[in-house]
């Protein structure tokens, strides 16, 4: 990433997104950063928490990341894993919502009050 993209951002959910991430660090210097929704409600959220995204995408497709990227969002384990073999960094939009709010949409403000917060997983497939 750029020195512009890291830009001290104040807003709790975003403290872990700049977790272990140093101006100085070659890794954090590169790489594209992906924000990976097709619900208006997080894309509404993300935009929010100011954070520096280069693409916006309603689905990633794991050719186009590379070794020094970091995406954002809520993927299946299998293609969190595929994209963290590849050396991306895997930022998880995470949500303890109500029952009551499964299986719907959901606005940016009801994930403000779920205390949406993203979090950061090295996921692999074991044997």
């Amino acid at each position: 990433m750029t020195a512009r993209k890291l830009a001290r951002m104040e807003l709790p959910a975003c403290s872990r997104y700049h977790a272990g991430m140093k101006r100085n660090d070659e890794h954090s210097l590169r790489g594209v950063t992906w924000f990976v929704s097709r619900h208006p409600g997080a894309i509404a959220w993300g935009k929010r928490q100011g954070l520096a995204i280069d693409c916006w995408v309603e689905h990633l497709d794991p050719a186009e990341v590379e070794a020094g990227d970091t995406v954002i969002g809520t993927l299946p384990v299998n293609l969190a894993a595929e994209i963290c073999q590849r050396g991306v960094r895997y930022l998880h939009l995470s949500v303890s919502m109500p029952l009551a709010w499964r299986g719907r949409e959901l606005s940016a403000e009801q994930l403000l009050a779920a205390c949406a917060e993203l979090m950061a997983f090295r996921v692999e497939e074991t044997p």
